[in-house]
């Protein structure tokens, strides 16, 4: 996962752009995302910053699938 991580980060800049779909905090801990969206039956039913991966890290799904409901 660091490896991954490095060499994402070490590729990053403002002309490049890079999808990662990942369930794991700790990836999200070394490449900070700009934008985060999540994603529910095949669709994005929320989307934020980087403190949205970490609601859904301490909070759990349940509630953002409880607003789309």
């Amino acid at each position: 996962m660091k490896l991954v991580s490095e060499g994402v980060n070490a590729l990053r800049d403002e002309g490049r752009a890079f999808l990662v779909i990942t369930h794991y905090q700790r990836l999200l801990d070394h490449i900070k995302p700009d934008v985060v969206h999540i994603m529910a039956a095949g669709r994005i039913v929320k989307s934020g910053g980087p403190e949205l991966a970490l609601e859904v890290e301490h909070n759990g799904y349940a509630d953002i699938l409880a607003e789309i409901a």
